[in-house]
């Protein structure tokens, strides 16, 4: 079986097809570094679906997310961005933990786990 990199860097790949699923890297708000919880949130959704969409799946079809916060207050406003998003009745696995992120303008990072269409 082989193995489909998406946006390959020196570090990582944003996201890897193996068989008929997706991963992403942890994906950062690198648009809007230094904003809120929700902007940062939003702007990772967006590199996401695109993401998914070069996989060739889209957010329907999300299996498992992990969202890391580097503050849990801001759990409700990233939830806010999230709810909207997700799709109703194809909501994912998910698990969100409160973590020291790669750096102090980043305080939200989603990683997730899709299957391809």
């Amino acid at each position: 079986m082989t193995l489909k990199r998406i946006q390959i860097g020196e570090r990582m790949s944003q996201a890897v097809v193996h068989g008929n699923t997706v991963y992403t890297a942890g994906q950062v708000a690198l648009e809007a570094p230094g904003t809120d919880a929700a902007e940062q949130t939003r702007n990772i959704l967006s590199r996401i679906d695109a993401l998914l969409s070069e996989a060739g799946t889209d957010k329907s079809q999300v299996i498992s997310a992990t969202i890391w916060l580097s503050d849990m207050s801001t759990f409700n406003e990233m939830n806010g961005i999230w709810d909207a998003w997700v799709t109703p009745g194809a909501t994912p696995a998910r698990a969100c933990v409160e973590a020291k992120l790669a750096a102090p303008q980043f305080t939200v990072e989603i990683a997730v786990i899709a299957a391809l269409d």
